[in-house]
């Protein structure tokens, strides 16, 4: 398991790394602060989700989609996960959570390969 984005000016992401964006969350990339201890953060505002109950349920889906999808991460990147409101409908079951979450970072792993290159 990866740790974990804690200094607020680590969040800031640059517009020429790789990202990927669904309706679920969005992610944002960053080259490693760290180069042996990659890392990632979750922002999950009190404007889209009022209720702490309702933002520390989407952190628990998003560490374990996280957990789950830990393969697919490049370790050459820092990650910040932007939750989304629609995480939280009934339709969102944690399979179909893991299988976007594979999705974006394979993505974001394509887009870092090509940008390597």
């Amino acid at each position: 398991m990866r740790n974990t984005i804690k200094n607020h000016l680590d969040f800031k992401t640059d517009r020429e790394c790789p990202y990927s964006a669904n309706d679920l969350f969005s992610v944002h990339t960053k080259p490693a602060k760290f180069a042996d201890d990659p890392r990632y953060g979750l922002v999950v505002s009190k404007r889209n989700f009022r209720f702490a109950v309702q933002r520390n349920r989407v952190k628990r889906l998003l560490r374990d989609w996280i957990r789950f999808a830990d393969e697919y991460m490049c370790a050459d990147l820092d990650y910040v996960f932007f939750a989304r409101v629609p995480i939280l409908d009934k339709e969102v079951t944690r399979e179909i959570g893991r299988d976007i979450m594979v999705r974006a970072l394979e993505s974001i792993k394509n887009q870092n390969d090509k940008r390597q290159k």
